[in-house]
């Protein structure tokens, strides 16, 4: 029988992002590789209370949760996103078309239609259904 040297991050991807992790990943995603007070810093901009004790805590629990990478080769860890945003980003719609819309993508998008769509937002999306724009 073959052992089964394999990790968990290789058999299944990282756990979901809470809404304070994707704030974060967000941030990474923009920055790139980043330290723990060059992602507090930008933190910053839009939380202004956010303590740097909180953003690396964060940051390490991400860490041991799969969904970041730490370079440990510097006195300063690297924090990098294992995913990528695409990547990410069609996971959690898949998952969300999946449990709120029953599986159909196109009550999703009427969804989102009805409600958070401005117009000009409309207006593209009407020249990328008509081929208008790639």
């Amino acid at each position: 029988m073959k052992k089964d040297t394999s990790t968990k991050s290789e058999k299944s991807s990282p756990p979901k992002p809470t809404a304070a992790e994707m704030e974060l990943m967000r941030l990474l995603w923009v920055l790139g590789p980043a330290t723990a007070k060059q992602v507090h810093e930008a933190a910053l901009k839009e939380r202004p209370e956010i303590a740097y004790a909180s953003v690396l805590r964060m940051l390490q629990v991400m860490h041991s949760k799969g969904q970041l990478h730490r370079d440990e080769s510097q006195k300063a860890h690297v924090y990098a996103a294992v995913e990528e945003q695409d990547t990410l980003q069609t996971n959690l719609v898949k998952d969300l078309i999946q449990k709120a819309f029953s599986g159909s993508a196109k009550a999703l998008v009427l969804a989102a239609l009805r409600s958070h769509v401005s117009k000009e937002e409309r207006d593209e999306i009407q020249k990328f259904l008509h081929g208008d724009e790639k």
